[in-house]
């Protein structure tokens, strides 16, 4: 019964979230909340949700100075010369700005933080996309794609938990998968380059002065079927040419996650709030520009040495960049509150993620589906434990955390692989494959970072995003049973 169960509050969520029915705060909290209660623990959800968000807790206090860091380092002008740089590079081209958004979130990548990842990626490219009346959720969708690839980095987290989990050394685990990786992060860039080419297609190609003489607006974009607001797939009634404004669309603030509503003021607001190309701005400090990006590399420096917890170590960072950049009181007030909106939707977003993994978590349905999915692996399938193992890795790690799949279900796989000859070293490798598709997962909080910040409802980004992600997974696994990997 909790399996099923399980399984469909899952269902319920995502359908409720992609039909926008429910924002996904609201889904995060109610739906759980209500099959708790369908369970019989309804008596016990107070403590699920209290151990879930206990868990969550640091994660939501580095995304709230993280925010408050990145979003004071776009005021000062740090990223600047990367958006003009890579601008001027792609000539206004579409398709060499959507591959550029691969390149730069596979470089930021090597961080091993996700978060950080998107939060570079999106403040150097966001301004790009706006001013080209591209679509926001082409960018979401490259960039959650690239940095699921090379989250399998040893200090990325998968491959530790692997390693941990199996007793194993992570370097013996990832050194092999190394040409799959390179595969699936190939498919990345060729999957760029299409959606680029299309991009191109609806929009035209402009000059460097033109692109730069466009007002950036809140836009209806769209690259497939059925046209949304902030960045969804649908096909724009602008025609091709880039030259026709496209229309205004329902209001994207608040960090992507509400339904659709008329435009109002606070499009405008939304605007202003971000435009990295704009020389005139008052925050810009280009006398303390290397103090700022000799900061911003001795951070990631920190946290790729893991010199002190990550939360920490934003907190200072942003403690720091306030106190340089905004030595005055009111100016240091005003940057916080023009970043309070993205703080408190990303950070309300993580603390109601906790609602559904405590309730997942603690009511056992969680371990109930792995069982059930690994009783349901036939026995002659027992010699090709390592491509189950891959398979299973896209649905689990998407529906679970990434400790519930390594530390809960991989060991089980791996003694079933055992049993049937399998090395417990393909088992771990293979398991590696479904990260493409585990970084769009709802119960991912950098995926809140990367759709708030584009302003980018969640439902349209994993419309968008899934199905992409699922195929990178599959080439990273047809690749690494290609090269014998696995």
């Amino acid at each position: 019964m909790l399996t099923i169960l399980g399984f469909a509050m899952i269902a319920t969520f995502l359908v409720l979230i992609m039909t926008k029915k429910m924002s996904p705060i609201a889904a995060l909290v109610l739906i759980p909340a209500l099959f708790c209660v369908a369970v019989g623990q309804g008596a016990q959800l107070g403590d699920y949700v209290i151990e879930g968000v206990g868990n969550l807790a640091p994660t939501a206090a580095m995304l709230m100075f993280a925010i408050v860091y990145f979003g004071v380092m776009i005021d000062v002008g740090l990223f600047d010369p990367i958006v003009r740089g890579i601008l001027k590079f792609c000539r206004a081209d579409p398709m060499r700005i959507v591959v550029g958004t691969a390149l730069l979130a596979a470089i930021v990548s090597l961080d091993g933080d996700g978060s950080t990842t998107f939060m570079i990626t999106v403040s150097a490219m966001y301004p790009l996309y706006k001013r080209l009346k591209m679509s926001l959720v082409v960018m979401t969708g490259v960039a959650a794609t690239a940095n699921g690839v090379m989250n399998t980095l040893p200090w990325g987290g998968p491959t530790a938990r692997a390693a941990t989990a199996l007793k194993l050394d992570a370097s013996e685990i990832f050194v092999p998968m190394i040409p799959a990786l390179a595969m699936g992060l190939l498919a990345v860039f060729v999957l760029a380059y299409v959606l680029g080419l299309r991009e191109r297609k609806r929009l035209g190609m402009l000059t460097l002065d033109e692109a730069l003489a466009r007002e950036p607006e809140q836009e209806t974009v769209s690259t497939g079927a059925g046209s949304t607001r902030g960045g969804s797939t649908g096909t724009s009634s602008t025609g091709t040419g880039g030259e026709d404004r496209l229309r205004k669309g329902a209001s994207a603030s608040g960090g992507g996650t509400g339904t659709g509503t008329d435009a109002d003021p606070a499009d405008e607001a939304d605007d202003d709030e971000f435009q990295g190309l704009d020389p005139n701005r008052s925050t810009l400090r280009p006398k303390l520009y290397w103090f700022n990006a000799g900061l911003t590399a001795a951070l990631l420096t920190a946290m790729i040495m893991e010199l002190m917890p990550i939360p920490v170590l934003f907190l200072l960072g942003a403690a720091l960049a306030l106190t340089v950049n905004f030595p005055h009181m009111p100016d240091q007030r005003a940057r916080i509150a023009a970043h309070a909106d993205n703080v408190l939707n990303v950070s309300g977003m993580v603390f109601a993620a906790a609602v559904f993994t405590g309730v997942l978590t603690g009511t056992g349905m969680v371990e109930n589906m792995a069982d059930w999915v690994v009783g349901a692996v036939p026995d002659a399938m027992g010699p090709h434990m390592a491509i189950v193992t891959g398979l299973l890795s896209l649905p689990l790690t998407y529906f679970m955390s990434n400790d519930g799949f390594y530390f809960g279900v991989l060991p089980v796989l791996a003694e079933a692989g055992a049993a049937h000859g399998v090395s417990p070293l393909e088992i771990a490798r293979a398991s590696l494959a479904g990260q493409a598709l585990h970084m769009s997962s709802p119960l991912v909080p950098a995926v809140y970072v990367l759709v708030g910040m584009a302003k980018v409802e969640f439902g349209d980004h994993t419309r968008f995003t899934v199905k992409w992600a699922i195929l990178t997974s599959l080439v990273v696994l047809a690749a690494g049973v290609l090269f014998g990997i696995m």
